[in-house]
């Protein structure tokens, strides 16, 4: 199996000299011959290295470094003055080195070496990449998209053309043209099925329309028939959104709140209540630790709070806070609970019965596209004057059409909403899950939390865990770790909402089982 990495260990940099001697000493005449068989790039200290492996066996690499000056700019002065156009809108890098063994030169070693380049660019805000090609391989750089801006320069032994790649030109190279399949392990946007994606591709009509207001009306009914609260409100957002028209309602109630929170999105809540200065106590746990119950029963039972807020699937851990108990709690102390539950609906089955208000979104693990904001209510409300009526709920009671929504993505929320009470979403979630619960069992992974639900898991950080998802994205499995609360913690996580997670887990565990298998041997 041939896969790409970053190279980082010693063990890697000893491959790529001995490889660096093979192409550029001995092959191509550029450098003299020394007794070690070795060759170590003038600006190896500067260089990021890409590399291609055949199973254990490095066959192939690129180097590609950004400090000026460029080896280019010292034979033709700064290249900026012969770039195209198109080639100056971000930052320029130059690649050094690009070789492969010649028993690997079947093309696909370098057209995944230009793919892997294509991307890390792109990903880190270059906008080309110049090289000196050989001109005994100037059809294959061809192939992979390099294109000649300037006249050939070197010896007659070793005589090299000024290239330059974008990622506009790679797309239309050869190599462009055999992408490598692409798996995404993120908690959002959602791909889309065909069922899903049908409506979006219609015609829209008006949301004045008797279609449209059939449609929205059986999004509300299966909503609240799926969640067990009396009124499902519909707003054209985010669940940002849903949680800020949440949290408006509370500014109604003249008690103090609770808000009881342990990974980001609580701690969003948190802020979101500060800008509407509610009157709160924050009650703050570490990320990723449960709530406690004995704690939490006895702050409400010494205190007099009316309200009480909170996340309910916290994504930033993969953690499913105890809505029951907190839900038992609030009821016995006559506290009104309120949660963000936009992550956790859709996900397995559980009633908001007992909330006073709660949120979820048309994204995440019901399957379509963002874009529909919900907030369920178990009581009537009434418009408020002095709320933003955008976010006053009160505009969106008695099934209400106050404002414009797009009648295809409201019917493709519709049809997702049938895989739930037509069909057993919750059961293959549930499935899914199992896999990622098998794959921790196996010792695979560690996860940050064992309180997880079926979308998202957090994988407990080590010192490899960020590269591993590096080297993953490069071979076209997509991990979500790219978030700042993630990268600060060194934190991974793995979603299995999208609808081809099956296909991609088990090529993925194919390609992790040989990434694992590489460190233990190389590392």
């Amino acid at each position: 199996m041939y896969w790409c990495k970053i190279a980082q260990t010693e063990h890697e940099f000893d491959e790529i000299a001995k490889l660096n001697y093979e192409t550029f000493v001995e092959e191509i005449p550029q450098h003299e011959p020394n007794p070690s068989g070795r060759r170590v790039d003038a600006f190896h200290h500067e260089n990021m290295y890409l590399i291609v492996l055949k199973d254990e066996e490095l066959v192939g690499m690129v180097a590609f470094r950004d400090i000026r000056p460029f080896s280019l700019d010292k034979k033709i002065g700064p290249v900026e003055k012969l770039l195209p156009a198109d080639a100056l809108l971000g930052k320029l890098c130059e690649v050094r080195l690009l070789a492969v063994k010649k028993e690997h030169r079947n093309g696909r070693v370098f057209f995944m070496l230009t793919r892997a380049l294509i991307d890390y660019a792109y990903e880190n805000g270059y906008g080309a990449a110049v090289i000196s090609g050989t001109v005994r391989e100037e059809k294959l750089y061809m192939q992979m998209g390099f294109e000649a801006f300037s006249e050939p320069v070197g010896t007659d032994d070793a005589k090299f053309i000024p290239m330059v790649l974008t990622t506009e030109r790679y797309e239309k190279s050869l190599a462009g043209r055999f992408k490598q399949r692409r798996y995404s392990f993120y908690p959002g946007p959602v791909q889309l099925t065909e069922d899903i994606q049908a409506p979006l591709l219609k015609t829209p009509v008006s949301h004045r329309s008797y279609s449209f207001s059939r449609t929205i009306g059986q999004v509300r009914s299966k909503l609240e028939v799926l969640s067990g609260a009396r009124y499902a409100h519909l707003l054209l957002g985010s669940g940002t959104l849903a949680n800020e028209a949440m949290i408006a309602q509370l500014t109604k109630l003249s008690g103090r709140g609770l808000i009881v929170t342990n990974g980001a999105f609580g701690e969003r809540l948190q802020k979101q209540a500060e800008r509407w200065h509610l009157e709160h106590d924050w009650l703050r746990y570490d990320w990723g630790q449960s709530f406690n119950e004995a704690e939490l029963d006895s702050i409400l039972k010494q205190s007099d709070f009316e309200w009480l807020l909170m996340a309910h699937g916290e994504t930033s851990t993969g953690m499913l806070n105890n809505l029951e108990m907190v839900q038992s709690l609030c009821e016995i102390y006559n506290v009104k609970l309120c949660t963000d539950c936009v992550s956790s609906f859709g996900t397995y089955r559980f009633s908001m019965e007992k909330v006073f208000i709660a949120t979820a979104v048309s994204g995440k693990a019901v399957g379509t596209m963002s874009g529909i904001a919900v907030v369920f209510s178990n009581h009537v409300i009434a418009k408020n004057e002095q709320l933003p009526s955008y976010i006053d709920l009160g505009n969106y009671s008695n099934h209400n059409i106050p404002f414009t929504y797009p009648a295809q993505l409201m019917e493709s929320f519709n049809n997702a909403l049938l895989a739930y009470t037509e069909g057993n979403r919750y059961d293959l979630l549930q499935t899914r899950y199992k896999k990622l619960q098998q794959a921790a069992t196996d010792g695979d992974f560690t996860f940050l939390t064992t309180e997880g639900y079926p979308m998202i898991v957090t994988l407990k950080a080590d010192e490899s865990l960020t590269s591993m998802a590096d080297a993953a994205a490069m071979n076209g499995f997509h991990l979500h770790y790219e978030s700042t609360y993630l990268k600060e913690r060194g934190w991974v996580q793995i979603s299995i909402i999208q609808p081809d997670f099956d296909e991609a887990w088990e090529r993925f565990k194919k390609w992790y089982s040989k990434y694992k298998e590489y460190r233990k041997i190389k590392c």
